[in-house]
């Protein structure tokens, strides 16, 4: 993908609703070899830049880190949804772990509200910041038990939520509950203010540069990178899931794509607040404003990455839709990537196996800005005070043998068999010239496994399949063009190259015998 200088580029082939006319204006710089900063932050999403800018604002001497650029990510693909509840509902936190975790979880998640706002409203973010209502409703019995649930847990957490007849939904619905002082942003704009504020500092960005390895010295952490090297106390991996070779996190967490589109409407009945049903798959939906024009923003469909069909994905929630609201033109659809954890609740702080100067943070299941600002405030008290209230309950050591070990145990029976099981299912192509310009295909040819990609020109590209981060197979993402491990969520593009961990090093290239015509 070519960009011009400062444009905002993202990891797939699809733009989001957030890249228009938004420009990266870092400033380019370079470390001091010989100096041995407080922290390096590795990734420029927002939970790499809220950590920094938090840890910098405090006096440290930060450096951030990035394979591309601020908000290449997932940050740069969220909904940019701000809410005082997640995913995992705070009944199922105390059902996994106790009462007083689920309260934490609570608490944590409103104090990162706070702080998304607070840190706007401190450095002027102009990032379209707007408190909004939240809405949830349930169409059948068994998702008005679920909403019950929801509402008595939000309740005893004392999250504010009450019952609503007023919610703003597009069809029958048999009760709802209205959460106040939810919130949305432009995600892009948040960050790039943040990343700002953080240069003003003092601060050092490094774009472009992939962290291939760190070594451990004598009280000091040695990060490598094709720039040189960069010496740091502590390292901070704010990449989604810890990059490199196999840790426990990448078991305990499993990679999904969700889905958005961007659509104006024949009508002007665009939801004033931001708006959940219960679905299996769900959707939700919202209102931005970018210069001037209305954009509905709608999301859900979510699957396991490298496991669904992302196309249909986008087709099924573009059908649904248009089923609820009068779309007069889809303007952007894309997806992003996400990690369920095992257990339900984030891991956030020292990265189990490694030395205790290097922390991480990974799932965060579909509510990334503010679990990712969550894990920005937990980190970077453990870096400045040894301690954060949050600490054991995110610990990313923890052992639930009870509750994650179901989850557990499914995803790794997931990894084998993806390991063992897709090298036996490929396709045989006995000539390429059967492949469709623009697409991939897992094939076999003249004996030997290939991930092939025809380009727009006709040009066959072959890699050797196998991801480099656990083994397994890829598989190719028509949508984004792009190349998915369904194991641990690592990402490559049509050519081969990482577009997101956990691999480091891109796919290896496999020259053909023949081209195909």
């Amino acid at each position: 993908m070519n960009a011009e200088p400062n444009e905002i580029t993202r990891d797939g082939e699809n733009k989001s609703l957030w890249q228009r006319n938004v420009k990266d204006e870092t400033i380019s710089a370079s470390p001091d070899n010989a100096k041995i900063y407080d922290a390096l932050i590795v990734g420029a999403g927002i939970t790499g830049l809220t950590t920094a800018l938090l840890l910098q604002k405090s006096g440290l001497k930060c450096v951030v880190a990035d394979a591309h650029h601020a908000g290449y990510g997932t940050t740069g693909g969220t909904s940019a949804h701000i809410n005082t509840f997640a995913d995992t509902t705070f009944k199922e936190v105390e059902d996994a772990f106790d009462e007083e975790s689920a309260r934490l979880f609570a608490e944590s998640i409103g104090k990162s509200v706070k702080l998304i706002h607070e840190l706007v409203e401190t450095y002027h973010i102009d990032c379209d910041f707007d408190w909004k209502k939240g809405y949830v409703y349930a169409e059948t019995d068994d998702e008005v038990k679920q909403l019950d649930d929801i509402l008595e847990s939000s309740l005893n957490v004392g999250v504010e939520v009450k019952i609503t007849t007023q919610a703003p939904a597009r069809v029958a619905y048999q009760k709802a509950l209205v959460f106040e002082n939810q919130a949305q942003f432009h995600p892009l704009k948040y960050i790039l203010g943040l990343q700002k504020e953080f240069i003003r500092l003092g601060g050092i960005v490094l774009e472009n540069t992939l962290i291939n390895d760190i070594e451990r010295g004598e009280g000091i952490n040695i990060a490598k990178s094709e720039n040189g090297e960069i010496k740091a106390l502590s390292v901070v991996y704010a990449t989604h899931i810890p990059p490199g070779g196999i840790n426990l996190l990448h078991f305990e967490n499993a990679p999904y794509r969700s889905y958005v589109i961007a659509a104006t409407l024949t009508d002007d009945a665009y939801p004033d607040d931001l708006v959940y049903d219960m679905k299996d798959p769900y959707h939700y939906f919202r209102t931005h404003v970018i210069d001037g024009q209305k954009y509905l923003v709608a999301g859900g469909h979510d699957h396991k990455t490298g496991h669904g069909d992302p196309e249909k994905a986008l087709s099924d929630l573009i059908e649904f839709t248009k089923s609820c609201y009068n779309v007069a033109e889809v303007t952007e659809q894309w997806s992003s990537q996400y990690f369920v954890p095992a257990d339900g609740v984030p891991y956030i702080g020292k990265l189990p196996g490694d030395s205790k100067s290097v922390y991480a943070a990974t799932g965060f299941n579909g509510n990334g800005m503010i679990l990712g600002t969550v894990s920005a405030m937990v980190i970077s008290d453990l870096i400045l005070k040894k301690t954060s209230l949050y600490e054991k309950l995110y610990d990313p050591g923890r052992i639930k043998p009870v509750a994650g070990f179901t989850e557990f145990v499914k995803e790794s029976a997931d990894v084998t068999a993806r390991f063992i099981g897709d090298r036996f299912k490929t396709e045989k192509v006995d000539s390429l010239n059967q492949l469709p310009v623009g697409t991939g295909e897992i094939v076999t040819y003249e004996g030997q496994k290939l991930a092939v990609y025809k380009d727009e020109s006709g040009k066959v590209h072959a890699l050797d399949p196998v991801c480099k981060h656990a083994g397994c197979i890829v598989k190719w993402n028509n949508s984004e063009k792009s190349w998915d491990c369904p194991c641990h969520g690592a990402r490559y593009n049509a050519e081969g190259q990482v577009l997101t961990g956990p691999a480091r090093v891109d796919l290896d290239k496999v020259s053909l015998t023949a081209e195909a015509e």
